[in-house]
């Protein structure tokens, strides 16, 4: 038996390619009891995000396996080998094992460090648990990069520094106003980058969100996520005056947010402060609003420089991630390694206990027929020993005659005999 898996990535494959290869939530479950079904696999659980779909399975033969999961995989897509196997990549054993660890980690995410990947691995895992299709082995791996990824978070600073410019900007309004439920936030724009700021302004717990946009019906749909109010762009100026937090990333070729906006609302704030961050290339927000008192005011530049800090310092923390990941490979593998033994451990308990029972048997059938307790003692622990040390002692003298001396020194090591003298 040997772990593999084969996959296709943000690193390997273009979006194009990965879309089509991803398989659907809705369709997981089934997609799971066909892959259990092809004649190599014995365990199998499915990973498909946007940036990757990566199938981890046990198959009984490496090559004869890998080539009956990628002709799974196209045919269930309607793909052909020329459309999936330029961007294929396999792990094998210890490097599944090493792969997948670092995937719960982030240290194979598009951003480093990411948390996100974990919650989409566990999400897999309960996937392959409902279809049943984990065995002892996938049930352990998947177990065992929870538990790293957990030790490498508790351990290393991978997560704690942001390193997108939306997590950058809601982290330096936390370190401005520290408790964000009493504040509100203006969000203008409602493109990939301000949804990220709300979800991030969202899970830190800001007590409003206003989106403003052109389209209305676009804004209210972003603030439907993260409950909060959508409005056109011309509310601006009746909004700006009741946030704290503003963030801009439309796509407007000139300022949306002129020096006297922003004078207007704060006398109309009696100049509490604003912390104005401004996504936009070109900028959303005129240069010289940076000049007035109470408001802090950072462009993507300035951001980009909190990120670059951050990031080498993931770097470091990844480093140090990649050393408890190599402890954690070696340990995983012991325990593969002593799988090997436990079927044919329980084979053999199994058979020493039916011959058990079988003397047994006949022991209390002699109790039956009267015969003396004595008597039956010594046929039961005579014939039980002979039973159990018989085909071992027959194994033994053939090994002799063979000259396999080294099955005899075997021996006497699991039986814990003492060497000859």
């Amino acid at each position: 038996m040997s772990l593999l898996t084969l996959g296709i990535n943000h690193t390997t494959a273009p979006v194009e390619v990965r879309e089509r290869v991803a398989i659907n939530e809705k369709k997981l479950g089934h997609a799971l009891k066909k892959l259990i079904t092809v004649p190599q696999v014995d365990e199998a659980a499915i990973i498909s995000t946007c940036n990757r779909t990566e199938l981890y399975c046990e198959v009984n033969h490496i090559d004869q396996g890998k080539e009956e999961i990628l002709s799974w995989l196209n045919s269930f897509h309607n793909l052909s080998s020329d459309d999936t196997q330029p961007y294929i990549y396999d792990h094998l054993d210890n490097s599944v094992v090493r792969h997948i660890f670092r995937v719960a980690c982030g240290l194979d995410s598009m951003v480093l460090g990411e948390p996100q990947i974990l919650g989409q691995l566990k999400s897999a895992y309960q996937d392959a648990v409902q279809a049943d299709t984990l065995g002892r082995n996938l049930n352990q791996l998947f177990q065992r990069a929870f538990s790293v990824a957990k030790k490498v978070r508790t351990n290393t600073a991978i997560g704690t520094n942001p390193v997108s410019v939306a997590s950058a900007a809601v982290s330096l309004s936390k370190k401005i106003f520290g408790e964000f439920s009493n504040h509100s936030a203006l969000l203008l724009g409602a493109g990939e980058t301000i949804e990220l700021a709300a979800e991030h302004l969202q899970s830190a717990g800001i007590g409003k969100i206003v989106v403003a946009n052109r389209s209305v019906e676009r804004a209210q749909m972003l603030a439907d996520k993260v409950g909060g109010h959508g409005v056109s762009l011309s509310y601006v100026g009746e909004a700006l005056p009741k946030s704290e937090i503003v963030m801009t990333a439309t796509a407007s070729t000139l300022p949306i947010l002129g020096k006297g906006l922003v004078e207007s609302a704060l006398k109309q704030r009696k100049h509490k402060p604003i912390f104005m961050v401004d996504l936009a290339v070109p900028r959303d927000i005129e240069p010289e609003v940076a000049k007035l008192s109470d408001v802090y005011l950072y462009t993507i530049d300035d951001l980009q420089n909190v990120i670059e800090h951050n990031l080498n310092s993931r770097k470091e923390a990844a480093d140090e991630a990649e050393s408890i990941i190599d402890l954690e490979v070696q340990e995983f593998a012991l325990w593969l390694r002593g799988q090997g033994v436990v079927d044919t451990v329980r084979a053999f308990r199994t058979k020493a206990e039916y011959q058990r029972d079988v003397v047994l048997e006949k022991a209390k059938k002699m109790l039956e027929q009267g015969k003396p307790v004595d008597e039956v003692l010594q046929f039961l622990a005579h014939t039980l020993t002979n039973k159990l040390t018989h085909e071992p002692t027959e194994a033994l003298h053939v090994a002799g005659k063979e000259g396999k001396n080294e099955l005899v020194d075997a021996a006497r090591i699991l039986l814990n005999i003492p060497p000859n003298e």
